[in-house]
């Protein structure tokens, strides 16, 4: 079951980095707010075409909790993408790989998650890789001033995704993956709708097909992430997520023909090391989970 459960993660980490792929296409003239309306519409779609084949109920079970985790992942989704407008994406991404530690400290408060030493080593292993690869100014040294109310939208952003991805792992024992999964892009839809409508550039054929592939590998790495944290200790679960900066270089290079230096190398291999070490240590048992 824990190994599968970290496939499960893996695959997702892989079809979340071909996602930023997509966005970083597609944001070349599109606005970030169409460019979430795009992701949700799709997933929307992929999502309510997949529970009902499955003969599911779209609204669950814990119609509250799928309601909060709607909600927490939208907000963080627009901080993040808020944040990147405003600040240097080093900084950015460096505090948004916050949210595994977050999540780890909200799953052992709220679920009763065990937080092992071979956790705290993975999750400083990785977190050390991310800022060599970001390097960001604040840490390394710059003339640069943050605008503090940027970075307290990013942190916000970092820890709404905690708590979407624990309220995740919350849903594991009431509602069915796929219905979790449905739940962000119902509450997303309606939300970026007007925001997106506000700034609205009309896609070209090519970007159509951007957005299409946007919506299709985000749907698959929405799966696989929810079958990952119905399986896996929530902490666990989301630190998987730095492989994404691993394959994030890969495509870099392929894709984009953009130069990776040694250092940045060096991070990518602390990031593959702490994965490594989280799955070669052993979870702590999780106390049950309450009744929704």
């Amino acid at each position: 079951m824990g190994r599968r459960g970290y496939v499960y993660l893996f695959t997702a980490a892989f079809f979340f980095s071909v996602m930023t792929v997509m966005v970083k296409l597609a944001g070349r003239n599109l606005p970030a707010e169409e460019i979430i309306f795009a992701r949700a519409v799709s997933g929307l779609v992929l999502s309510g075409w997949a529970v009902r084949r499955a003969g599911l109920q779209m609204r669950g079970n814990a119609t509250g909790v799928l309601l909060l985790r709607g909600v927490l992942g939208s907000a963080g989704l627009y901080c993040f993408f808020y944040a990147v407008t405003v600040l240097p994406l080093s900084e950015v991404t460096t505090i948004h790989y916050v949210n595994p530690i977050l999540t780890a400290v909200l799953a052992a408060v709220v679920l009763g998650e065990g937080v092992s030493l071979g956790l705290v080593g993975a999750l400083t292993l990785s977190l050390a890789g991310v800022v060599v690869v970001a390097r960001p100014q604040f840490i390394f040294g710059g003339s640069q001033v943050l605008d503090p109310t940027a970075v307290g939208i990013a942190l916000a952003g970092a820890t709404f995704a905690a708590g979407a991805y624990v309220t995740v792992r919350r849903l594991r024992t009431t509602d069915a993956p796929m219905v979790v999964v449905l739940w962000f892009p119902l509450v997303a839809t309606p939300v970026f709708l007007p925001l997106a409508w506000r700034v609205w550039v009309w896609p070209t054929p090519w970007e159509w097909l951007v957005l299409l592939g946007l919506g299709i590998s985000t749907q698959i790495a929405q799966v696989f992430l929810t079958w990952g944290l119905h399986r896996l200790p929530a902490g666990r679960g989301t630190a998987m997520g730095y492989v994404q900066i691993a394959f994030a270089m890969v495509w870099s290079v392929l894709v984009f023909g953009e130069d990776v230096d040694a250092v940045e190398l060096g991070g990518a291999a602390l990031v593959v090391l702490g994965t490594a070490v989280l799955i070669a240590t052993r979870p702590r048992t999780a106390k049950p989970a309450a009744s929704a």
